[in-house]
């Protein structure tokens, strides 16, 4: 015998398609809504952060490479060297320098150090509401980390590559990132909503509820459509008198 039970899945499923279908202007409104929320949200309550980067070489002329192990120990220093950077004393001389009204700790949320692939070269970013202190920030990073590295290798200092940039844009926020993923998070939310309350909706709408539901064959269906015919009888009727 026919388990019933994956038709009955099936025209659920249908149904619910259709919900969505007649539904989706909601889906729709949410999407705009949700994206211009999130761009208003972003464009006027989000402060602009700019960002400033400088690099350092930290292979200097004492490192003379000879084999592959020489070549891997330099590999290896680039990641001590990258500790080092963000070291707590490096962190609170900047600090002093600048005369920062902020904490190592908060200043370590402001910096990124990163080792591009294959090189032995750091890029130290800093991360700040005001694109000149963001600069100041990258450049003393620099100077202060090489003096560090050198104090604590008792090796030549590493060069510095590149001074930090004065930036001209905002790194972030990103507009259209948080525009789209507030339309996007508006619509899934309403489309939540719409099969939640499908889903709790247990009222009968038609015979075919009554068949599906209570299991019972609907011996016929009294008609709406006359008392609307009636009405609008009447309208008209109203309507030539009026005229009249």
């Amino acid at each position: 015998m026919k388990d019933t039970r994956d038709d009955e899945i099936e025209i659920d499923l249908l149904q619910l398609f259709w919900v969505m279908k007649r539904r989706l202007w909601i889906m729709i409104l949410a999407v705009v809504v949700g994206a211009a929320a999130a761009m208003l949200y972003t464009t006027t309550l989000m402060e602009p952060v700019y960002t400033s980067s400088t690099m350092i070489y930290i292979l200097n002329k004492t490192n003379n490479i000879t084999s592959l192990s020489d070549l891997q120990l330099g590999t290896q220093l680039t990641k001590d060297y990258k500790v080092l950077v963000t070291s707590r004393p490096v962190l609170e001389q900047v600090t002093r320098n600048l005369g920062l009204d902020m904490s190592y700790q908060q200043l370590n949320g402001k910096i990124t150090v990163n080792n591009p692939a294959d090189t032995r070269i750091l890029t130290i970013s800093a991360r700040d509401t005001n694109p000149e202190t963001a600069r100041a920030i990258a450049d003393e990073m620099a100077s202060v980390s090489v003096a560090r590295i050198a104090e604590i290798m008792d090796s030549v200092p590493p060069k510095i590559v590149e001074e930090g940039n004065l930036p001209t844009a905002p790194s972030s926020p990103n507009v259209r990132k948080n525009t789209v993923l507030g339309g996007l998070a508006a619509g899934i939310a309403a489309a939540g909503v719409i099969i939640l309350l499908y889903l709790m909706n247990d009222s009968i709408r038609n015979a075919g509820d009554i068949e599906r539901y209570l299991d019972l064959n609907t011996l016929g269906q009294i008609p709406e459509f006359e008392e609307n015919e009636k009405r609008k009888r009447k309208k008209s009727k109203w309507g030539r008198r009026a005229v009249e």
